[in-house]
């Protein structure tokens, strides 16, 4: 996958850059931290300049996290109700449980959406909530392209520092992902732990 990526950095440069990050945030497991670190060792080499990357990388991640959120609104709040009285006894929910999720959405969804345009996978992932919580989509799209402005400089700019020794920054953001994804395994752990409690309390 690595060398499709850098292909088509090389061949098609900032729209190259912009389709790589777009498809990145529709399907996470395309690495971001591989088209930026790359993208940002190409300004050492070629006529792409760090802040067009930038813009493009950016551009990109806000259409991708649009098409996301587009696809959270066909997920609304009626339609999961739907699927709660038809299946809530074997997935052990209630409507209650909708509303809440819906209620902490509304009231902290907006630096939800920021902050975890800094978390692997979840960056991506987090514009189906957003778009099913009914958020306001400008608001959304403010959120998300400061989120995505910081990570896409903070990886271009260290991608150009480290030149040809880019793959080093790849690497050292593997162990950045894997601490992150056992952090949110140890977290979802935890919910369901305390959850299945409070159900038995019930």
């Amino acid at each position: 996958m690595q060398n499709w990526i850098t292909d088509i950095i090389e061949q098609f440069g900032y729209i190259g850059v912009f389709f790589m990050i777009a498809l990145e945030n529709i399907f996470p497991p395309i690495p971001s931290e591989v088209i930026l670190t790359f993208s940002g060792m190409m300004t050492s080499f070629s006529s792409l300049s760090i802040w067009g990357v930038i813009l493009a990388a950016t551009a990109g991640s806000v259409f991708g996290a649009a098409v996301l959120f587009k696809v959270g609104t066909f997920l609304d709040v009626p339609r999961l109700e739907k699927i709660v009285d038809r299946w809530g006894k074997v997935l052990r929910l209630k409507r209650e449980d909708i509303y809440r999720a819906d209620s902490w959405f509304d009231k902290y969804g907006y630096w939800a959406v920021l902050l975890c345009r800094l978390v692997p996978l979840i960056r991506s992932l987090i514009s189906i909530p957003a778009g099913m919580s009914g958020m306001r989509f400008s608001l959304f799209l403010l959120f998300t392209t400061i989120g995505t402005l910081v990570w896409n400089t903070i990886l271009v700019y260290v991608g150009a520092a480290f030149g040809r020794n880019w793959e080093q920054v790849v690497q050292f953001m593997d162990i950045y992902s894997n601490i992150m994804y056992a952090l949110l395994a140890i977290g979802l752990l935890l919910f369901v732990i305390l959850f299945v409690k409070k159900r038995r309390k019930h």
